[in-house]
């Protein structure tokens, strides 16, 4: 079916992420999503085994899993997926896609929500045409992204897929998940940093006391 021809019942966002651990940040991006974009829900989808990052360097999934569900539970409109933790191998965007639209149907309009950083390389991400086909991209920009090389990476994106790109604007968070870990380790509070039960739920089970290897 041409994407032209859909009747859209409903429109999706998708906040896919390591969540090594969840943070504030994550949340807030969602939620601006949710509301400028007029979205019925955001469904997050922590990865399972990355192509980009080394899966020794992840902590394991049950956990992830747990603490995006905890850091989610008091929002109706945000859900959590395990698709791609279940699948075995790599996890893809592009398969997680299709899995998504056999899951909801075709009459879904999906919304891809990422930062500066991963745009920038989906042209080296697998089945990325495809990926430019079937849903919208939105990318969550901060004040003092260098818009310039952004802007040519639009440009080249829509002349070359005929892309949907959307450009979300947010406020500077300097919240990341690399940094609560290091904080973590150094014995520094992360309140304020992640929700309560995401901070309970690391003090209960140790993590990130000692490199992810070493805590595992």
């Amino acid at each position: 079916m041409n994407n032209k021809d859909r009747k859209i019942t409903h429109r999706y966002g998708i906040m896919g992420g390591t969540f090594d651990p969840i943070h504030l940040g994550h949340l807030f991006v969602a939620e601006t999503a949710l509301y400028n974009l007029n979205l019925d829900k955001v469904i997050f989808i922590p990865t399972g085994n990355p192509p980009h990052k080394n899966s020794k360097d992840i902590t394991i999934a049950h956990h992830r899993l747990i603490m995006t569900a905890v850091a989610i539970n008091s929002n109706p409109k945000f859900e959590l997926s395990n698709i791609e933790v279940m699948r075995r191998g790599q996890s893809y965007t592009a398969d997680t896609i299709k899995q998504l639209l056999m899951q909801y149907g075709e009459n879904i309009e999906l919304y891809f929500i990422t930062g500066t950083d991963a745009f920038m390389e989906m042209s080296t991400w697998k089945d990325c045409a495809y990926l430019f086909r079937t849903m919208k991209t939105v990318v969550a920009t901060r004040l003092g992204y260098d818009d310039e090389s952004f802007n040519e990476k639009v440009h080249f994106f829509n002349k070359k897929y005929n892309a949907s790109i959307i450009n979300m604007s947010i406020p500077i968070l300097e919240i990341s998940s690399s940094d609560i870990r290091e904080r973590i380790r150094q014995k520094l509070s992360i309140k304020y940093l992640v929700t309560e039960g995401v901070e309970k739920y690391i003090k209960k089970h140790h993590l990130y006391v000692k490199n992810i290897n070493e805590s595992l």
